[in-house]
């Protein structure tokens, strides 16, 4: 089994170098082949962020893995706050162009009931670091290029070809909204969380 995850990290981790930062409208194909089989209906997005109805979330979805500096962390922990879950890697132009806003906005909300946790799909510990230093990124990320963990637990909901991608989970873990390619400015991200955070479950 180890071997098995191993092998999905080193095949997702070729496919993102060979794919670089990728934001094709073939990774919609997908969506809503959830790993539990439960399906999700998603908007076509056209450019625009992908929102899914209260009513048409049931996917759970959770991960444990290790951060950049070898601390476990584990999505479900999280239950009960909006996460935003921003899939990344450092040497991705994208990602490095949209790591103010996503910071920006972590410091907005990390004391108002919203969490941040990245997915660094490519790197080892030292170069995310370095990424996350240079670009004063303090919110978590955890490294999934050797698990995968990540990935498969957002399989379905995202392309291994498609970073950067910024997700929005409702307070249950579900996905309430989704962000193909690097996010232009702060507002769509911003309202996205807001509207989250006031809905009643």
């Amino acid at each position: 089994m180890r071997h098995r995850i191993a092998l999905v990290g080193a095949v997702v981790a070729a496919t993102l170098l060979l794919a670089g930062c990728s934001s094709s409208g073939d990774a919609l194909a997908n969506y809503g082949n959830q790993t539990n089989g439960n399906s999700t209906s998603f908007t076509d997005d056209s450019g625009q962020p992908v929102l899914v109805k209260q009513s048409d979330r049931k996917a759970t979805l959770d991960f444990t893995s290790k951060t950049e500096d070898g601390s476990p962390l584990t999505l479900s922990d999280y239950r009960g706050k909006v996460v935003v879950v921003n899939f990344w890697y450092a040497s991705c132009a994208p990602c490095r162009q949209e790591a103010p806003i996503l910071q920006g906005l972590y410091s907005t909300y990390q004391d108002r009931g919203v969490a941040f946790v990245g997915v660094n799909t490519v790197d080892q510990a030292a170069t995310a670091i370095s990424f996350e230093k240079s670009h004063r990124v303090t919110y978590p990320s955890v490294l999934d290029v050797d698990s995968g963990t990540a990935l498969l637990a957002f399989h379905g909901a995202v392309a291994a070809s498609v970073v950067p991608v910024t997700f929005v989970l409702d307070k249950k873990g579900r996905i309430a909204a989704r962000i193909l390619g690097v996010l232009q400015s702060k507002s769509i991200l911003d309202t996205l969380i807001t509207d989250t955070l006031a809905e009643k479950n």
